[in-house]
């Protein structure tokens, strides 16, 4: 087994704090938690150290699958923590405890950075704590968010990092979250080679979307709203004005509106703008284009306000991530000249 030496002499020790709200999911905790453990083990020192936190009075919390998990610490303790992740689970807005929702503002108070694996999202918007951030949430958890959270701006990514606050979908994407969380501090050298040790092929983009359509287990689209979505994927460069797009497929604005938020989660504006987002990413990573030609072909009027967008959904500029995909490409050219020559 590889062992590094200290990669970041600046980055000191992290605690982190997961709170674990009862039904949580068993698997999104311990994919969190795995990374940390291979990161101390992989450098033979520790980095992070971490706690897990609840308000149960016999000490325990029991996850969604009935094991009942011991804690290490309960809310009362005033430990200071670098981060603290919710971790949610089944039922979520019934979990959802008046302690915890204090503890966590007195947290944030504190600066500490806040996080949430699958469901536990909902509740820090219930604590306020996710108002004007990005936020990723498991799929079944998207419908009761968007309702009742307006000022969280939901999307369908695997996770997000949006300054101080990082949210993962669920499952062993809590893994991928913390990944991206520990590249933050140190080289990509450690985050991969923490990777190879939990038989993870490749460390997944924050961007990509869940696995799973959250409207393919729920519902079948209906034909108008497949109707628009195709209107919306052939005219990204000249955006249809969402009055117009109701006209052509028989609708009203509100009944429109009314058709996303019940099957995509998100209002129609929103989703249109994300497709053209998402195609501008595909070009600044993947294309030599100026981000001049790749605003006008993404709909947008000005590269001002294509890149203060960009920055608000994507989390990084445009030149940014377009240095990212350079950097990329040279990797897996890299990895393909490697392989050749293993050939040879």
């Amino acid at each position: 087994m590889q062992n590094f030496m200290p990669l970041n002499r600046q980055a000191t020790q992290q605690r982190i704090g997961f709170l674990l709200v009862e039904n949580f999911t068993l698997l999104s905790l311990s994919s969190a938690i795995d990374p940390l453990r291979i990161a101390n083990l992989l450098t033979n020192e520790t980095l992070y150290e971490w706690t897990l936190l609840g308000g149960a009075e016999d000490g325990s919390v029991t996850s969604s699958d009935g094991i009942r998990v011991a804690l290490d610490g309960h809310l009362g303790n005033d430990t200071p923590f670098d981060l603290v992740i919710v971790v949610g689970g089944v039922n979520i807005e019934q979990q959802v405890d008046k302690a915890d929702i204090q503890w966590l503002r007195k947290q944030a108070r504190a600066g500490t950075k806040l996080g949430a694996v699958c469901t536990g999202s909902y509740v820090l918007a219930a604590a306020g704590l996710l108002d004007g951030h990005q936020c990723s949430v498991h799929w079944d958890c998207l419908t009761p968010m968007t309702e009742q959270f307006p000022d969280v701006l939901c999307n369908s990514q695997i996770y997000t990092i949006d300054q101080d606050r990082i949210t993962a979908s669920g499952g062993a994407v809590s893994l991928h979250m913390m990944l991206a969380y520990i590249g933050q501090s140190h080289p990509e050298a450690l985050v991969e080679a923490i990777a190879d040790m939990l038989v993870c092929d490749r460390h997944r983009a924050d961007y990509e979307p869940q696995v799973v359509p959250m409207w393919s287990r729920r519902v079948a689209l209906k034909p108008k709203l497949t109707e628009v979505l195709q209107l919306m994927e052939a005219n990204l460069e000249e955006p249809i004005p969402l009055s117009e797009l109701a006209n052509l497929v028989g609708l009203s604005v509100r009944q429109l509106e009314r058709l996303f938020l019940q099957n995509l989660h998100c209002t129609p504006s929103r989703h249109y703008l994300m497709l053209r987002l998402q195609r501008a990413r595909r070009l600044i990573k993947q294309s030599s284009r100026s981000i001049v030609e790749i605003t006008a072909m993404c709909g947008f009027t000005s590269t001002t306000h294509f890149s203060r967008c960009y920055r608000k959904y994507m989390g990084v500029s445009p030149r940014t991530d377009r240095k990212q995909g350079a950097n990329d490409m040279r990797l897996v050219g890299a990895a393909v000249g490697e392989e050749k020559v293993a050939d040879g």
